[in-house]
């Protein structure tokens, strides 16, 4: 059976692929994801990450993205 893009088993054929959609997305049949898909959430990596910044870096962050916006306004 073909793979998707994370791993997940597809039916070959389009119209099978077509069933199984359909089915997921009435809840008939309940969509598998593998356990790396869910266990990159990227939420809980930006919480992680930000536990881990000081708060002088944690400005410096900050600092950049409001220069980087407000340069990007007056671009256009």
């Amino acid at each position: 059976m073909p793979k998707g893009p994370k791993g997940e088993k597809r039916p070959a054929d389009v119209i099978g692929n077509a069933v199984k959609v359909m089915r997921i997305a009435t809840g008939e049949e309940a969509e598998v994801l593998p356990k790396t898909a869910r266990a990159k959430s990227g939420r809980a990596g930006g919480r992680a990450r930000a536990l881990k910044l000081t708060k002088g870096q944690r400005e410096a962050i900050a600092r950049s993205g409001a220069q980087a916006r407000w340069d990007d306004d007056e671009s256009t």
